[in-house]
């Protein structure tokens, strides 16, 4: 499987992509998976509750975005390679943020949880035919394919830790 071209993916996405090189999911695998899950394990405690500026997020509450966001362009994966023959929902990430619980969470859990939620995603695309990586669906209003979500999976986590470095200092 290739690269994802334009046609498979909204224009909002092309950034994710760009975070990532290799032609599949079990290149992006090799060369990013274990970087991304040490990147958050590295960060100290005492700077998990620290938001660059007002009305920002916190850390924990960037790391629970970019646990609940996996878990969503999963289950778009998971919907678009089993043929749901609906369009799949935007989601409002500021929502998520606001309404979630990341001040309340142990670090290590969280940790633990995205260690998991990571797993479960690549054994997820190790379960997709050919075929399944192929298919083609609506996501937030875009086309999208189950190649596509791959590389924006990837690519999401990586802007986020892009995000921790230049913004967060980390």
């Amino acid at each position: 499987m290739s690269r994802p071209s334009t046609t498979e993916y909204g224009s909002f996405y092309q950034t994710y992509i760009n975070y990532t090189s290799g032609k599949d999911y079990s290149i992006l695998l090799q060369q990013y998976n274990d970087r991304i899950i040490d990147f958050w394990a590295a960060i100290p405690l005492e700077k998990i509750n620290y938001a660059y500026g007002p009305d920002k997020w916190t850390i924990k509450q960037m790391f629970q975005h970019v646990i609940d966001t996996e878990r969503i362009f999963a289950y778009r994966a998971l919907a678009i390679a089993r043929k749901e023959p609906n369009a799949i929902a935007g989601f409002d990430e500021n929502e998520y943020a606001k309404n979630g619980t990341a001040s309340n969470r142990n670090w290590k859990d969280m940790l633990v949880e995205w260690r998991v939620v990571r797993q479960s995603t690549n054994i997820l695309f190790a379960s997709f035919t050919d075929d399944q990586i192929k298919s083609m669906g609506t996501a937030s209003n875009n086309p999208m394919s189950v190649n596509a979500l791959g590389f924006i999976i990837f690519g999401h986590a990586l802007h986020h830790l892009h995000i921790l470095k230049e913004r967060y200092e980390i």
